[in-house]
């Protein structure tokens, strides 16, 4: 902490004092850690505060609402009088209390069509639903080795963790990408930084989101949003939940199942001919997508969706969205696989299943960028494991000689773009220079360890099982 964050810095000796913005140590909750966090909400309920705080160093879906009581006021950092926020880096000291725990409950203020955040109420710590313990305490351990390395490309050491999958892209474009892709928000304001959704019940899932989502003002303030697993609509209790599947015919999503293996079905989805799927879809991955800015125009998208099938029909398990045309050549604009079906190896799965279409397209493919955290963990392990797999079993030209393939065969064999074979082989140290020229080399402990992943991955996509024929949007939006 430099002189100018100490001069910031002040000991607060009553809570009442804290305004938004301010940033102090607070306990997170699902241990004993206390890392710098900023406030961004305040609101009194029955006679007491709770606190809307992001955890400056983690990302989004870990904030919450907090007591009290989590709160370390010996040090806090005040908002500057010009509006910047405070600068971070204050030490974050341990504390032995342990205090009681503020879930968000929806309580909305009235607004023109963006819902509001939930205002807190006063309770019991709730327990986790769907392993955030789990995750926070990952997240957690990631950050310490993120700024003990202080250089993402760490990240890729984290492995298998690549199996949970919630990303997209998140770079401004020059027109806005509606429903299907993910684009950082052109300001970051209050409405949209926090959570407005307690929880989900999807299917025999409840989940609690992560991240705001424009639901209808009339959703927010509701315990639970009831969520049809067939057709996505969404319902205020679980009453009327009923009445509608009494009602609803699909079992399956709508479109075309384009590729089914066991009880792994994939449906291609057109965004302008199933307008109403893409848009409750596009809802429901808000919840679990930080950077995704929805529109409701999705006539420019194709949507993959992911289902396992059982006696009720084909549930979803995730999905990807592509543009029709993309002049980048970008074969995924945003990629989730839903919290109960992480950590499964069904992350994975999306991304082969999108270069399989690229494979049948004749193109090299990426997703666009940047990626999330956990987008740039799936991809990176994915593509660290296929092209491992394509040097394992590369043959050599002639008696007595080692394997030889280039860069471009590599391309050619997995559709994956150069860039990110070439960002691949860096990652892993496989690139070195030798008598003139660059050389792949891959030592025996690499493909010991590769060997065991591939054991540990049972899920794969089948060529075999894939029935599709690209279209060419191109000559059809000239025809219109």
């Amino acid at each position: 902490m430099n002189e100018n964050d100490e001069d910031l810095t002040t000991f607060c000796d009553s809570a009442a004092a804290l305004v938004e913005g301010c940033r102090l140590p607070v306990r997170m909750q699902g241990g004993n850690d206390w890392p710098l966090a900023e406030i961004i909400s305040i609101k009194e309920i029955r006679g007491q505060r709770g606190y809307y705080v992001h955890y400056v160093d983690f990302n989004k879906r870990l904030d919450e609402w907090v007591a009290e009581s989590w709160l370390d006021t010996r040090k806090v950092q005040f908002p500057r009088r010009d509006g910047a926020p405070a600068p971070a880096g204050t030490t974050t000291p341990k504390k032995t209390h342990i205090g009681s725990g503020v879930p968000g409950t929806p309580m909305a203020e009235p607004r023109a069509l963006v819902s509001r955040p939930a205002s807190p109420t006063l309770l019991a710590e709730p327990p986790l639903v769907n392993g955030q313990a789990v995750l926070a305490a990952a997240l957690h351990k990631k950050m310490n080795r993120k700024r003990k390395a202080n250089s993402i490309d760490n990240e890729s050491e984290a492995g298998e963790e690549g199996d949970t999958i919630a990303s997209g892209a998140a770079t401004p474009t020059t027109r806005p990408r509606q429903s299907g892709s993910l684009v950082a928000h052109g300001h970051d304001d209050l409405v949209t930084r926090m959570k407005n959704i307690e929880m989900i019940e999807l299917g025999k899932h409840r989940i609690r989101p992560w991240y705001f989502a424009p639901y209808p003002q009339e959703m927010v303030n509701l315990p639970c949003i009831y969520i049809c697993d067939f057709c996505l609509k969404y319902r205020k209790s679980r009453k009327c939940l009923e009445r509608h599947l009494i009602k609803c015919k699909l079992k399956h999503p709508p479109g075309n199942e384009i590729y089914r293996k066991g009880s792994i079905s994939f449906f291609e989805i057109d965004g302008r001919k199933n307008k109403c799927y893409a848009q409750n879809l596009c809802l429901l991955a808000k919840l679990f997508l930080d950077h995704k800015t929805l529109y409701y125009d999705t006539d420019p998208f194709l949507f993959y969706v992911m289902t396992e099938f059982d006696s009720r029909g084909f549930h979803i398990v995730g999905y990807f969205s592509k543009e029709k045309e993309s002049t980048e050549d970008y074969n995924v604009a945003c990629i989730l696989t839903l919290p109960p079906y992480q950590r499964k190896g069904y992350g994975k799965l999306l991304i082969e299943f999108s270069y399989e279409l690229s494979k049948f397209e004749g193109k090299t493919g990426s997703p666009e960028k940047p990626l999330s955290d956990l987008g740039l963990l799936s991809y990176r392990s994915y593509w660290a494991q296929t092209i491992l797999d394509i040097l394992m079993h590369s043959k050599p030209v002639g008696d007595n000689e080692k394997p030889i393939i280039t860069i471009n065969e590599i391309c050619e064999l997995t559709s994956i773009k150069k860039e990110d074979v070439i960002s691949t082989l860096q990652n892993l140290n496989l690139i070195n220079y030798y008598k003139g020229q660059y050389i792949i080399s891959v030592n025996q402990e690499l493909m010991q360890q590769h060997e065991k992943s591939m054991e540990k991955r049972t899920l794969k996509i089948d060529p075999k099982c894939l029935h599709w024929t690209p279209k060419d949007w191109s000559k059809r939006a000239k025809c219109v």
